[in-house]
């Protein structure tokens, strides 16, 4: 029985640690950069050895791997979530539940956001497959989710664009035609459009740039995203309304 606990205990303290070394990692890429993620670095922060670090990730690039997997399942659950509680929605509503949580979850997660949008770590190798390749699956899917939602709408102002399958990279299709096998080369075109909307303006803050330019990043990003599912031939939501959201 005490061998048990004593166990348990030792699991514990592990846990606690490994988590520590994460937390830290992330706090020394806000401060200073990637280049600031060095496990010499990181024991420094925690006061441990070198040596004793090595005793949880044996490389950086493990530490990094590791990082990447969490922050990118993080920012998957919470897109996955926010569309399948709209799952009674109409097309606008979800698009917009989408976006609000994409964009909660990078200003709740900058570092988190940075590592897998914005600065790559310097000498990084990624495994076979990717760091988080579920992850990324999951998110790519949920991005096509956008425009095959909106398809029924949008097809008219966006379906008479000049693309064919072989436009796109094999591992994306891989990725959108078995989930959307009826959404045509110009949706997964849309798709990506609808991506870059959203990606911007988010990159845009996380970054600080926006803070320069406006006091009110919300509203812009508010604005923005009233404006592009207009432009997919839906109605947004009005702030506040109970009216619903009106369909194409």
């Amino acid at each position: 029985m005490a061998g048990t606990r004593s166990t348990e205990r030792r699991e514990r303290l592990r846990a606690e640690t490994t988590a520590e070394i994460k937390r830290t990692a992330l706090g020394l890429m806000g401060s200073g950069g990637p280049d600031a993620i060095t496990l010499r670095a990181i024991a420094r922060e925690m006061g441990m050895t070198a040596n004793a670090i090595y005793g949880y990730f044996a490389t950086r690039d493990d530490l990094v791997t590791v990082l990447i997997a969490d922050v990118y399942t993080a920012l998957a659950d919470a897109v996955d979530a926010a569309w399948a509680a709209t799952a009674q929605g109409g097309p606008a509503e979800r698009i917009q539940a989408w976006a609000h949580a994409f964009r909660d979850w990078a200003l709740a997660n900058p570092e988190g956001f940075r590592l897998i949008y914005g600065d790559p770590v310097p000498g990084y190798r990624a495994p076979a497959g990717g760091a988080a390749p579920d992850a990324a699956r999951r998110v790519c899917v949920g991005i096509a989710a956008l425009a095959d939602t909106a398809w029924g709408g949008a097809e008219r102002s966006h379906g008479d664009g000049d693309f064919g399958w072989d436009d796109f990279d094999p591992g994306l299709l891989d990725k959108v035609r078995p989930a959307f096998p009826a959404l045509p080369p110009a949706g997964v075109a849309l798709a990506l459009r609808i991506w870059g909307h959203l990606h911007g303006l988010v990159t845009l803050e996380i970054y600080g740039h926006l803070r320069a330019q406006t006091l009110s990043p919300d509203k812009l990003f508010h604005a923005e995203l009233t404006q592009l599912v207009r432009s997919l031939g839906l109605h947004a939501q009005r702030a506040g309304s109970d009216e619903g959201v009106l369909e194409y």
